[in-house]
């Protein structure tokens, strides 16, 4: 009995923070209870003040297993519901999902033994974006495509490897708790501030194409283009707070914005080869949208270019117009890494 029970993995607290989701909450939570583990399991679901049935489905999915628990998120924001999910579950390993994505099986199995080959202190893998109609096939196709999103391997794959960040993220609880949390001023961009605590305390951050997460694409062009305008935004911010993590991918988007404007004020008031530039960048998308909307109905293709324009322009919209007050008050509120014994030994 005893050789048994030595014998289960580590027991596993799934943290979910939750706003307006009704549309894919039950899917996600059902994706988790599901999930083939050996050990001990429970899901906390942070609730946000939603304005839909989601608190409505959340208490059902309470009701239907008594895995599930929730626990309040007046704020709304994405890390104070995590931080909130965090210090509700009781479990040495922590792992991450949100409410529109959905685990892939096995996913837990996986990520723990990784955890336990690597030494690190925080493994995820691949976002696997896809959609439930035309539209949201389209934004699928654009977010696993390199003219999408560039080389960004939790997005289009690759090997397993050491990483700065990776998506949502499978957790030793030491680790959080070391670095006490979720900076709660990085309303986006959360992920890689608290995965560069930990890296400079010396832990690991791990990415394995092994592990696949199945997310649901933002359902209008308008929805889509807030959440990238939002990332552009974040991003600039995160460079702000710390110098030298900017690359070329993601000066691509805003570079562009400014090309395409310059383009067609030059072609409008001083001469036509001025809309060579937004013609070429149109060219560009149409032509990349053939090889990404591979297999997909033809509605789905012809609208891969509006979702590739919509992600390249509000992402760098949101880069250019990313006010510099936001990055003095997240700075502010920098927390330096907290080393644990082993380190500063």
């Amino acid at each position: 009995m005893n050789a048994k029970s030595e014998a289960l993995p580590p027991a596993v607290s799934v943290i979910m923070p939750v706003l307006n989701e009704e549309r894919h909450l039950r899917e996600a939570v059902h994706a988790i209870l599901r999930q083939e583990y050996a050990g001990e399991m429970e899901v906390v679901v942070a609730l946000g003040p939603s304005t839909d049935r989601t608190d409505e489905i959340a208490a059902e999915l309470v009701r239907e297993d008594p895995r599930v628990h929730t626990v309040p998120n007046p704020t709304g924001r994405t890390p104070a519901a995590l931080n909130a999910a965090i210090k509700a579950s009781r479990h040495p390993i922590v792992v991450r999902v949100d409410g529109h994505a959905a685990l892939s099986p096995g996913y837990i199995t996986t990520a723990v033994r990784l955890l336990e080959e690597t030494g690190a202190m925080n493994v995820g893998g691949i976002m696997h974006a896809e959609g439930q109609n035309d539209w949201e096939h389209a934004v699928a196709a654009a977010m696993t495509s390199k003219i999408g999103v560039g080389n960004a391997a939790f997005h289009t794959g690759g090997a397993a490897q050491q990483a700065e960040t990776v998506y949502l993220g499978v957790f030793r609880r030491e680790a959080l708790e070391q670095q006490g949390g979720y900076n709660e001023e990085f309303i986006r961009a959360q992920d890689w501030e608290l995965n560069f605590r930990i890296r400079e305390a010396g832990g690991l951050i791990w990415f394995s194409p092994e592990l696949k997460v199945s997310y649901r694409p933002r359902p209008s062009v308008k929805a889509l283009a807030k959440q990238y305008k939002d990332y552009g935004r974040w991003r600039h911010v995160v460079a702000r707070y710390h110098e030298g993590s900017i690359n070329l991918r993601y000066l691509a988007p805003p570079t562009a914005v400014c090309a395409i404007a310059a383009g067609v004020v030059a072609g409008a008031a001083l001469t036509p080869w001025g809309f060579v530039i937004p013609g070429g960048y149109l060219a560009a998308i149409v032509a990349g949208s053939i090889p990404a909307g591979k297999g997909l109905p033809l509605k789905a293709r012809l609208q891969i270019p509006v979702a590739l324009a919509t992600m390249h322009m509000s992402w760098g919209w949101g880069f250019l117009t990313s006010p510099r007050s936001l990055a003095r008050k997240v700075i502010a509120s920098r927390r330096p890494a907290v080393l644990g014994e082993t380190q500063e030994a």
